[in-house]
């Protein structure tokens, strides 16, 4: 695991948005459901790494202090390092799976 870590610490930034952005694309082609968990930190890693700081927009209100909770988790993380996260936890939810 930390060879991977180093691997990625490694990657150019254009590397890093080119497999951002295959993951990106594996999840929205996934059209199973993920589990709530997994959502929340795909979302706040997203925005994070996307440097999107708009309010989350669910008409449940429940839900919006769910994404806000993960997106005050991530406050601390670079864009970058939100981008290395969404990527690991992708990969790990393909491989080990649900």
């Amino acid at each position: 695991m930390e060879v991977k870590v180093l691997l990625q610490k490694q990657m150019t930034n254009e590397e890093l948005e080119i497999e951002f952005q295959d993951a990106v694309d594996r999840v929205n082609a996934f059209k199973q459901p993920f589990p709530a968990d997994t959502l929340l930190n795909l979302y706040a890693f997203y925005k994070k790494a996307t440097n999107n700081y708009s309010r989350p927009s669910s008409k449940k209100a429940i839900i919006n202090a769910f994404k806000t909770n993960a997106l005050f988790q991530v406050q601390d993380i670079s864009p970058n390092e939100a981008k290395r996260l969404y990527i690991d936890l992708v990969n790990k939810y393909f491989l080990y799976g649900k």
